[in-house]
């Protein structure tokens, strides 16, 4: 099998296993909620453990080249804040004022605005199947997310959180393809992980959202489970695993398909909704999914090669260039 094929196939799995984790954020949010717990009594320790789980592989990764953490503080700074803090408080403000649909199609039109800031920045003009796969995985999505199937009415306060949800999955997705920062991604991904948790740390000490738990059960599909356990996986799996992998799959895939993949999450959302909670596919929603995986498909056969787009090796991922030594900006 050719290198980029191999390389495309491992991207794809490291993308596809980062939206399931994230993917199954919701449902065991959902069950902290009903026990009590407010957003951001989740997303703080959700945060936290994630950057506690990251700290050691990020220090091993990093073999002591303290100057790469000097050089990169800004990005390590504008990924936490940006690219993690941003979109988990503009997702959970925006559904106080609109749909959970709604809100969730405002931010995952992130792969549209990468492709038109493409297009604007680089002159990198989208072809007609990336235009085609564009349209079909929106509306797969507004089938998925049964949008229609509500009262479609938009609030001011709704559409600034969730444009602030939608810019911070965009700069997630651009910051995750960076390869040219030389910091490993469990580096990346730890040190913005560690900012996103003192940014909601602060929030919270502010008062600018209610900061709530209640250490009391909490029940999945009728079952009683104890309050840490969903913290855990919501930590451990839906955090620093999720991150991680979709780091390297943006990397290898680049941020315009990588975000496409990211779609998925929406699917495994629901499919895990099902399990977790009881919610049922509909028929709509099924072909919805099918009209996702078929404007993705679209958009790898019409990508444009581009040097933001170029896919990063596997051995450059891990902090060493292809002959087995340190990149120069990484010594």
């Amino acid at each position: 099998m050719h290198s980029q094929d191999r390389g495309f196939g491992v991207g794809l799995t490291f993308a596809l296993f980062s939206a399931f984790g994230f993917g199954m954020s919701g449902s065991l949010a959902t069950g902290l909620l009903a026990a009590g717990w407010t957003p951001l009594g989740i997303v703080i320790p959700r945060a936290s453990i994630g950057a506690l789980v990251m700290l050691v592989p990020a220090l091993v990764a990093l073999r002591g080249r303290w100057g790469l953490l000097r050089r990169n503080w800004l990005l390590l700074v504008s990924y936490g804040v940006f690219g993690i803090t941003a979109p988990q408080l503009g997702q959970f403000s925006a559904v106080q004022y609109m749909q959970v649909a709604q809100a969730l199609l405002i931010q995952f039109l992130a792969p549209l605005v990468i492709v038109v800031g493409l297009w604007l920045r680089r002159g990198e003009r989208p072809s007609m199947r990336t235009v085609l796969g564009s349209l079909l995985a929106v509306g797969g999505l507004m089938l998925v997310l049964q949008v229609n199937s509500g009262d479609f009415s938009l609030g001011i306060r709704g559409l600034l959180w969730a444009g602030l949800a939608l810019a911070g999955n965009t700069t997630y997705f651009v910051f995750s393809a960076e390869n040219r920062s030389g910091l490993p991604p469990i580096v990346l991904a730890a040190g913005g992980m560690l900012v996103a948790a003192i940014t909601l740390i602060l929030v919270g000490f502010a008062g600018i959202l209610p900061l709530q738990a209640d250490f009391t059960t909490v029940t999945y599909a009728g079952v009683e489970t104890p309050w840490w356990l969903p913290l855990v996986v919501l930590g451990v799996i839906s955090s620093a695993v999720s991150y991680i992998t979709g780091i390297f799959g943006a990397r290898l895939l680049g941020p315009r398909l990588a975000s496409f993949v990211g779609l998925s999450e929406v699917l495994f959302a629901i499919i895990v909704a099902a399990l977790l909670v009881g919610q049922i596919l509909a028929g709509g929603q099924l072909i919805g999914g099918v009209l996702v995986l078929a404007g993705v498909v679209l958009v790898k056969l019409g990508e444009q090669s581009s040097p933001f787009d170029k896919p990063a090796s596997a051995r450059r991922l891990l902090g060493a260039s292809d002959d087995g030594t340190l990149e120069p900006a990484e010594r």
